[in-house]
């Protein structure tokens, strides 16, 4: 069996969710709150709060509220239809979701200032992440490893690495590729879809893409 270069070092992440003050009554409030709030809740309402969305059609709180609290259907699809698989940096994407609401008001001035049925909170999340004594030095090492994560620190690995390392990639398919040699085991990985599945599904798709190679 194959050992690493070096160990895959997990950690154990969560996150502390705060109530911002911003609140927006209006799309035109909305659009400019997300011009200047913090990365930290720019983060917190799209890619932490994927979770929360993947039974519904919106994958992230802006486009969630437009529909429930402004009835902006075409605006809430629009939001709805960003990918966060595109991006790396959250900059990028407060660009990108900024750009679809201005776009839609020059369009509909009307939606502009009227009041919606409820304001928008902006939250942020503040990430804690603490190395733990667990590392893996093999392919089953790391997936024995995955096995026990919290979800929390699946998201961490596997979600916000994208942001973390600005690459359309993960923790694991990095290590794997590395330190493992296997680049095309990490390309299996990284094709494991955390935009349309649960974090409990990614985990199981994890696992299943790493079964045959366990004994590599």
């Amino acid at each position: 069996m194959n050992q690493a270069k070096r160990p895959f070092e997990f950690v154990a992440a969560s996150y502390l969710i705060r109530i911002r003050v911003e609140r927006a009554w209006t799309l035109a409030e909305l659009g400019s709150h997300l011009r200047v709030i913090p990365e930290d809740s720019i983060f917190f309402h799209t890619f932490q709060s994927l979770e929360s969305h993947h039974y519904t059609v919106f994958c992230n709180d802006f486009a969630q509220w437009a529909k429930a609290a402004c009835n902006e259907a075409v605006l809430a699809e629009e939001m709805g239809a960003i990918d966060l698989r595109d991006f790396v940096s959250l900059e990028d994407l407060r660009h990108v979701l900024v750009a679809t609401v201005e776009n839609y008001l020059k369009k509909n001035p009307q939606s502009a200032d009227r009041p919606a049925f409820e304001p928008f909170y902006f939250s942020e999340a503040i990430e804690v992440a603490v190395p733990v004594e667990t590392k893996a030095c093999t392919v089953r090492e790391l997936a024995d490893g995955i096995k026990s994560l919290s979800l929390q620190s699946l998201h961490y690995h596997f979600i916000n690495s994208r942001l973390r390392l600005h690459l359309r990639t993960n923790d694991f398919s990095m290590w794997l590729e590395d330190s493992e040699g296997l680049p095309d085991l990490a390309q299996k990985l990284n094709r494991v879809d955390f935009y349309m599945n649960t974090l409990e599904g990614v985990r199981k798709e994890i696992l299943e893409t790493l079964k045959p190679w366990l004994h590599q």
